[in-house]
């Protein structure tokens, strides 16, 4: 081995627990940020579905108006008289 491959081997060698170590929370990271991703993408598509298949419940009313037709017819046939 060449005087340089030497010395670059033993840096390498008294820094591999540095090393070691930040490659060891690069992949923590990468891990977190991947579940985080999933996580934001999985709502995404629960909140999308939930919009899509559900509708809220509509109020009606229904309102008999046969005594006010009644009212008014008889104001009518006062008024023709």
């Amino acid at each position: 081995m060449s005087q340089a491959k030497v010395d670059r081997y033993k840096e390498q060698k008294a820094n591999r627990q540095k090393i070691m170590q930040k490659e060891k929370r690069e992949r923590l990271l990468w891990k977190i940020g991947g579940c985080a991703c999933v996580v934001v993408l999985a709502g995404w598509i629960g909140v999308s579905a939930f919009s899509s298949f559900y509708t809220a419940p509509k109020k009606s009313y229904e309102v008999k108006t046969t005594a006010i037709d009644d009212y008014i017819s008889s104001i009518e046939a006062d008024e023709t008289e």
